[in-house]
């Protein structure tokens, strides 16, 4: 059997994010308003299912901390694969919130297992001058994975209405079924066996030998706010607060994810050219004013707004984590990455639940962005505090 190596190693981790990130996550966000409408809740409800994915996230990073000690990258990606593939499944058949909230959990557990491995495998496949570009080429794939499912959520609205929101999700598993007999059958990653070493603290312990890990890690937690609100509510700001049509709207989330495709490529070739503290900071701003630009409402200007929020999306997280494949050994990288995506998971378990309660007691989204420009705004004065390069 033929085996993956360099540039396809990082192809194949690519489409495991999309089944992780694309399809187990972020689905949700633009079905969010046919999912509410159809099981007839309340956006706090809306945001609370959002939450419980990104707990099972959270949950997820804890193990991956003490999963990645033990065995090798390659094996825990597998094992979360079972369970990402086991809630889109639950998802496609949910009768109700309960059933749906448990296929969100298990969607969110997998891409934790999953997610955290990806970078490490993809960076190290090629060489270290290049691993910025590797990085961003795998966030790429979640940009993939959204157009995908974007489009696949206007189609079936229009032709069969909100109703049958649960159609993207059997697509879904189709296809991350496909995408994960792949990868079993080829992809490969050269590791020697780990030492079982134990990390304190869900890898914070392993995160506070690297330099910069406060300032790293404060970023991250401010990009896990600022993303998962805009991301999750963009849909609903359109169609809610600025008159959307319900194609339109989800033309505008295609458009994030095909602003994601190109920016972690893009983000990362900068970043291994001027630095990730320069680029992060950047970065950071220019995701504040693209948040701005999609509260006017106006149809050119979200259009803008909405591919610089998918280049800012692709690019930041993949800027971050070439900061810590830089600064971290290959077994140190699971736990030190885990314990920043700990700290970005708990900012990801807040963010839905505030925009949702936000939203009912204003009756609107425009303060929800407020709020999301202003985490971003905070990841920029964080970045300022890493070392240079």
């Amino acid at each position: 059997m033929r085996t993956a190596s360099g540039w396809t190693t990082v192809i194949l981790v690519g489409v495991g994010a999309i089944v992780a990130q694309a399809f187990g996550r972020f689905t949700y966000s633009v079905l969010l308003p046919a999912i509410r409408d159809d099981l007839d809740h309340s956006n706090t409800v809306a945001g609370l299912l959002g939450t419980t994915n990104v707990l099972a996230y959270l949950l997820g990073t804890f193990v991956v901390a003490s999963l990645t000690t033990r065995y090798r990258l390659l094996t825990v990606l597998r094992g979360g694969f079972v369970f990402s593939l086991a809630g889109l499944a639950g998802a496609a058949v949910a009768p109700n919130a309960l059933v749906l909230g448990i296929a969100l959990f298990s969607m969110g557990f997998g891409g934790a297992l999953i997610w955290v491995p990806s970078p490490a495998i993809a960076a190290r496949a090629v060489g270290e001058n290049r691993r910025g570009l590797a990085v961003g080429a795998v966030g790429g794939g979640v940009g993939i994975g959204i157009v995908i499912t974007g489009q696949l959520a206007r189609i079936v609205r229009e032709r069969s209405g909100d109703e049958a929101w649960r159609d993207v999700y059997r697509i879904d598993f189709a296809l991350g079924v496909l995408a994960v007999l792949m990868i079993l059958m080829f992809l490969r990653h050269q590791q020697s066996a780990p030492t079982g070493q134990k990390v304190g603290g869900a890898g914070f312990g392993s995160l506070r030998q690297m330099p910069g890990w406060v300032a790293i890690t404060g970023a991250y937690t401010a990009y896990g706010f600022c993303y998962l609100i805009a991301v999750s509510f963009l849909t609903s700001r359109l169609e809610d607060d600025a008159g959307y049509t319900e194609s339109l709207a989800s033309t505008m989330f295609t458009l994030v994810g095909l602003g994601a495709v190109a920016g972690g490529i893009l983000m990362g070739v900068i970043a291994d050219r001027i630095g990730e503290r320069i680029t992060l900071v950047v970065g950071f701003c220019v995701f504040a004013s693209a948040l701005a630009g999609i509260l006017t409402g106006v149809v050119a200007i979200v259009v803008v707004g909405s591919v610089i929020v998918g280049l800012m999306f692709g690019g930041l997280p993949s800027v971050v984590i070439g900061y810590v494949v830089r600064n971290t050994t290959a077994e140190a990288f699971g736990p030190s990455f885990a314990a920043a995506t700990f700290a970005f998971g708990v900012a990801q378990v807040t963010s839905p639940q505030l925009g949702g309660l936000i939203a009912d007691l204003t009756d609107g989204f425009t303060l929800v962005f407020i709020v999301a420009i202003g985490f971003a705004l905070g990841g920029a004065v964080m970045a300022t505090r890493l070392p240079h390069r």
